[in-house]
């Protein structure tokens, strides 16, 4: 049984391995078959209750270590701050190191996070991977902390069950369901040119918002029914690089950043978006507009979920990878998005941030 967060495993086969990072142990399991079931109350262990109930016992073991994450940002000319984004993280290290999803954190002035018994601490974010979409942030939380176990997400395979469970729309540990459809979704196959990941595609439900033994963060939902992850194994070699990183006392440079997660559009990818959403845009290549994080330069400057870009500053958007290239060198985006069947220009301008 494996679990999406998040993506989780528990297992009744496994081996593990214990890799030292500084103060903090990362355990890594590698895993297979299904978890056992535990028996509680009165009824007959060979009830049928009891016989299907392995994907609450496996809610109930990942849960305290699933944490609550909400963004605040102070209004402009003002003091006062207001909640403009919530998501889902898992605790990583008995100390406080959290992994979350960067489009999460990224860009916001303060980062809050409630754990399962309701205690709220301040986090600080340590270290972003915006091209993976992965962050690292820390609390310093009293006493020490549950922590989930990160599985070989190379081990898993077509057919296995997932659990995605995190906190859309602030309803923390809400529990989703699915079956992994294919575990190397290569980023190229998604338009993601400069991509050197596998995805891990599942059919699980992803409340966009949440972004976990854990084989995979959720990152992307194209449409209903499809989804993508980042494998655990990505995920164990950026905490890794993270860690020699700060060891070595290397500084994080500050990133241009305007607030959208995107896909490169293909003609089999506009296809597939057509058939599914009638009013898709007549387009076969661009920048396909995921999301828009609110209280962002892509906000400000009128982007909205769904666009297609395919112009910025007169050069042709065919790419995800060309809006990145060009919001690191230019500091004016005039854009030309397809909305529907009409060409709308806008104005971005990126912003200067810490990761």
């Amino acid at each position: 049984m494996r679990s999406l967060h998040g993506a989780f495993c528990c297992n009744s086969r496994a081996c593990c391995a214990k890799t030292q990072k500084g103060n903090c142990r990362a355990r890594l399991v590698l895993t297979h078959d299904m978890c056992s079931v535990s028996i509680s109350g009165q009824e007959h262990p060979n009830s049928l209750r009891h016989k299907y109930n392995f994907i609450a016992d496996v809610v109930e073991k990942i849960a305290p270590a699933v944490v609550h994450i909400e963004l605040f940002r102070k209004l402009p000319y003002s003091k006062r701050e207001i909640p403009v984004a919530s998501g889902s993280g898992f605790i990583v290290s008995e100390d406080g190191l959290i992994v979350t999803n960067a489009h999460v954190v990224t860009n916001k002035n303060r980062v809050k996070v409630e754990l399962k018994n309701g205690e709220t601490y301040e986090a600080k974010i340590k270290d972003v991977d915006e091209k993976a979409d992965i962050a690292l942030i820390k609390i310093d939380a009293q006493g020490k902390l549950p922590v989930l176990l990160l599985g070989q997400s190379g081990d898993l395979r077509p057919g296995e069950f997932v659990v995605a469970i995190g906190s859309p729309f602030s309803l923390q540990n809400t529990v989703t369901t699915g079956i992994v459809s294919t575990t190397q979704r290569g980023g190229k196959e998604l338009g993601l040119r400069n991509s050197d990941m596998d995805y891990i595609q599942t059919d699980a439900i992803i409340n966009v918002g949440p972004d976990g033994e854990v084989i995979g963060i959720n990152t992307l939902k194209v449409t209903a029914g499809i989804s993508f992850a980042i494998p655990s194994d990505k995920i164990k070699k950026f905490l890794t690089e993270s860690h020699d990183r700060q060891a070595k006392g290397k500084a994080i440079t500050k990133k241009k950043y305007i607030g959208i997660r995107m896909m490169s559009l293909t003609p089999s990818k506009a296809r597939e978006l057509k058939d599914r959403h009638k009013d898709f845009p007549d387009v076969v290549s661009g920048a396909y507009v995921i999301d828009v994080i609110p209280e962002t330069p892509a906000e400000a400057g009128g982007l909205k979920d769904n666009d297609v870009i395919i112009s910025i500053n007169g050069q042709s958007i065919t790419s995800a990878s060309d809006v990145s290239d060009i919001i690191k060198k230019d500091s004016t985006l005039n854009m030309v998005v397809r909305r529907g069947n009409e060409d709308v220009m806008l104005t971005v301008i990126p912003e200067e941030i810490d990761p």
